[in-house]
């Protein structure tokens, strides 16, 4: 039987508001976190991300009232990221109700950090989210594919397609893979950035940044990838978890 491909909505949180912007400037307000995440709980997503997107940069723990008063009020799978450093960090979140909790910035500093997590509460944990955007001229990686921190700011000078397959091995059990350059364009997934670490990774792998229309969802979907991720389309109107859905049922993919 066929693994159900899941529709995730990403609440990027900013001072306790969902925001959304391109590329992650020129934020937009787009509403209250726990009110939205209900929302997408009614309407049939398989699963909500939360994202502190300024607590890397900003040296702040994700909000933890946020996450409980989600999880109280939500009956689908929650994965948390933003500001998470630890073990600890990881405990915290889990204890407010989060199901996975999501790395990046600390794991690329100390990728032993994704090792730590997974053996203590189990790989299904272990969300690492890598930001990449294609290779700026001076920075050539093999794949051609460079992995990015604090919201895309910061280049590091890391192959994303190797550093995928590096979490993994680590203990990953899942990659959240978003395309800085599509982030909140609505243009369309990166497809050849999807298939270049679906050709590496075995673990679940999400795709996000760029959704814009359903034929979008599909085309990634194609790719192999175990999930779709959007924010925009969701959070201002454009497209409901359902409508996604439906797309991807009529283009031959199981979904819930």
């Amino acid at each position: 039987m066929s693994v159900a491909l899941r529709v995730i909505p990403c609440l990027d949180v900013d001072a306790g508001r969902v925001v959304k912007g391109v590329r992650f400037e020129g934020l937009r307000d787009a509403g209250d976190p726990v009110e939205l995440a209900r929302r997408y709980d009614a309407e049939g997503a398989d699963e909500i991300t939360f994202l502190d997107v300024s607590a890397s940069s900003d040296g702040r723990a994700t909000t933890l009232e946020t996450v409980t008063a989600a999880a109280e009020q939500v009956f689908v799978p929650l994965t948390v990221g933003g500001g998470v450093r630890s073990v600890a960090d990881v405990e915290a979140l889990l204890r407010a109700g989060a199901d996975k909790v999501g790395v990046n910035t600390a794991a690329i500093a100390r990728p032993e950090l994704i090792t730590d997590i997974a053996r203590r509460f189990g790989a299904q944990v272990v969300v690492v989210s890598v930001d990449a955007r294609r290779c700026p001229a001076g920075t050539p990686t093999e794949s051609g594919f460079e992995v990015t921190t604090h919201g895309g700011r910061r280049g590091t000078g890391l192959d994303a397609v190797a550093w995928a397959a590096e979490a993994a091995d680590r203990g990953a059990g899942e990659i959240l893979l978003n395309s800085i350059d599509a982030d909140g364009t609505t243009a369309g997934f990166d497809v050849e950035m999807l298939t270049a670490v679906r050709d590496v990774v075995d673990v679940p792998l999400v795709a996000s940044g760029g959704a814009g229309r359903v034929e979008d969802f599909v085309v990634a979907a194609a790719t192999g990838v175990d999930a779709v991720l959007a924010a925009s389309v969701f959070h201002f109107g454009t497209l409901s978890v359902g409508e996604v859905k439906d797309a991807l049922r009529a283009a031959g993919h199981v979904v819930r």
